[in-house]
């Protein structure tokens, strides 16, 4: 019997993130995956800040750089009746209005930017391999049992058809939508599958003509009458500028799917460019459908799964790979913890009580977001008339000179600037507040939503949050707080006069073993506060303590320095490792 640490089903951006950061912790880890290689289409490419963090922890940030389209090139979400034809109205996207690249500036190290994920699996996978991890290609899973001592997978060498056992300690599910895992595991599970039905149509044309001046990942293309319902709205994706494209078409799933051919894919393709005389050579094609369905808990035993076999959503806001990888950041670590002997197994609960919430959330808003092309619709007058020649006239009416033309455009506008639920959820994205058992609370209230939660990036040192980014830095070098955290570590920041947190740091991690960093922030000190961010959000007094766990979350704050400090770090972190309960203190003044 072959025997690992951890057994991981599936490679795809979460298994490989699994992979990659369980080697970067040196932990022994397998993947195995039914496929004889990775993603063979671009599938996922939305590759957020939060993300790009994960990648940056693990060192494969530059990587990831090199095979990106930059974030000035996805600035335009563009509406058309074809990308050679008229334009219904475009959408600063993915934070560069002017008036929001402050905000994305200001919230991470990192850029958004756009990295297909026929790119990106192999940059994970193969780190991860590089790294220690054991890679098997044409493995499929068939079945689990577990004990009180791990978990026994038994797994079919496709080319060979044999049947054989992988011992592990512990198993962790990344299957994809249609899980073994999950099912085998009996996870509750709300939602539906198949709730529409979608085609995806790679292929290479130069279409620079049609777009370099309003350069985009999106161009939305409505054509009444051109499907189902006469309300054609098809979705053209750029994949590499401005040559390689990947088109989303929709069809009837309550009908049989449409027979897929090379001369089908053709003609949607000419279709939505607009211009018949356009070369193009198709690569791809295949049906999926649009689900509506989460994981009410992700974890049973020593199996926990993670990415869409627990979230299950269309592609809308691109919420998909990026919340996968950052699965696999929030679980990789506690595993190491628990393996290494650093952390009672009881740690490994908090995945479940951390991600599962956030499995819900982008669930709804990935769903919420295709019903938000509703108001658009209605506003050109496509939803009131089955008629598709109907539909085109209400459309032109939008251009005359009278009040109900004006009231018309009005609403379009409005409707599209909507859109920014989809194309600029920097708060979905960034905002996550975990509530478990190791999130250590301080005493103080969730600090209030300023602005719109969904649209803004809410900085705070709030236990549970992710520790702001600011810049600092060291020896004439700039580098961010979150530089300075994770990497497998805790990390207690505190500034001038708050030395005693940095001491109990050290004797903790003396006596007990553990990778504990600590930094005094201020003039004179190993770390400068050369701008004052760092003291204005901090949200502490200077002597006060803020430490942050491996996946950059603050897992503890204190006001100001006590002669109970180092007691006060010790509980904290023996309650976060499920050594000990917490003690109980007050909040200092």
């Amino acid at each position: 019997m072959i025997e690992t640490d951890v057994l991981i089903v599936g490679s795809g951006p979460a298994g490989s993130a699994a992979a990659l950061a369980l080697s970067t912790y040196g932990i022994r880890n397998m993947v195995v995956t039914k496929y004889r290689w990775l993603a063979d289409t671009p599938r996922a490419h939305i590759t957020n800040q939060r993300t790009m963090e994960v990648l940056r922890d693990f060192g494969v940030e530059d990587e990831v750089n090199q095979k990106r389209a930059h974030q000035n090139l996805m600035g335009n979400n563009v509406f058309c009746t074809s990308l050679a034809g008229e334009e219904i109205g475009r959408l600063y996207s993915w934070g560069n209005h002017p008036s929001r690249m402050a905000d994305y500036t200001l919230a991470s190290p990192t850029t958004i930017c756009d990295v297909p994920q026929n790119l990106m699996e192999p940059i994970l996978l193969s780190n991860a391999a590089s790294r220690g991890s054991r890679v098997r290609f044409d493995t499929e899973y068939l079945s689990l049992a577990q004990d009180a001592d791990g978990v026994t997978a038994t797994v079919r060498d496709r080319l060979s058809g044999h049947d054989y056992q992988i011992r592990a300690k512990y198993l962790v599910g990344a299957d994809g939508g249609r899980s073994q895992v999950a099912q085998d595991i009996g996870l509750p599970m709300q939602g539906k599958m198949g709730v529409a039905g979608s085609m995806n149509i790679v292929f290479e044309a130069d279409l620079s003509r049609y777009v370099a001046h309003r350069p985009s990942v999106l161009y939305w293309v409505l054509q009444p009458g051109a499907n189902i319902g006469g309300i054609g709205m098809g979705l053209v994706r750029m994949v590499r500028p401005w040559t390689e494209w990947l088109i989303v078409w929709g069809y009837d799933i309550s009908q049989p799917p449409p027979e897929m051919t090379d001369a089908l894919a053709t003609e949607v393709a000419h279709n939505l460019i607009g211009d018949q005389t356009i070369p193009i050579k198709v690569k791809s094609h295949s049906l999926w459908t649009v689900n509506h369905q989460f994981a009410l808990s992700n974890t049973a035993g020593r199996v926990f799964c993670m990415g869409d076999a627990v979230h299950r959503h269309p592609p809308s806001n691109g919420l998909g790979s990026n919340t996968s990888i950052q699965d696999a950041f929030n679980l990789a670590w506690k595993l190491a913890y628990v393996l290494q002997g650093k952390a009672d197994p009881s740690l490994l609960a908090s995945y479940d009580a951390e991600r599962s919430p956030v499995a819900r959330q982008i669930v709804e808003r990935a769903n919420k977001s295709i019903e938000e092309f509703g108001p658009i619709f209605d506003s050109l007058g496509l939803l009131s008339t089955s008629d598709p020649e109907q539909m085109k006239r209400n459309m032109e009416a939008r251009k005359d000179a009278t009040p109900e033309a004006a009231a018309q455009r009005e609403r379009l506008r409005q409707a599209i600037a909507h859109k920014s639920y989809e194309f600029n959820c920097h708060g979905v994205e960034m905002n996550q507040r975990y509530r478990s058992a190791v999130i250590v609370p301080d005493g103080t209230d969730e600090p209030d939503w300023a602005r719109d939660r969904e649209l803004y990036y809410h900085p705070t040192t709030w236990p549970g949050a992710r520790l702001p980014h600011l810049w600092l830095e060291r020896d004439g070098r700039r580098l961010s707080t979150l530089d300075v955290c994770g990497h497998g570590r805790f990390t207690v920041l505190t500034g001038i006069g708050g030395e005693a947190w940095v001491a109990a740091a050290q004797a903790i991690a003396a006596e007990r073993g553990l990778p504990i960093d600590a930094h005094v922030i201020g003039p004179g000190r190993e770390l400068a506060d050369v701008f004052g961010d760092w003291a204005e959000m901090r949200e502490t007094n200077e002597t006060g303590c803020v430490l942050v766990r491996p996946d950059h979350h603050v897992a503890f704050r204190a006001q100001a320095v006590t002669s109970t400090a180092h007691a006060d770090l010790e509980a904290a972190v023996l309650r976060i490792l499920g050594r000990a309960p917490a003690a109980r203190r007050t909040v200092a003044a």
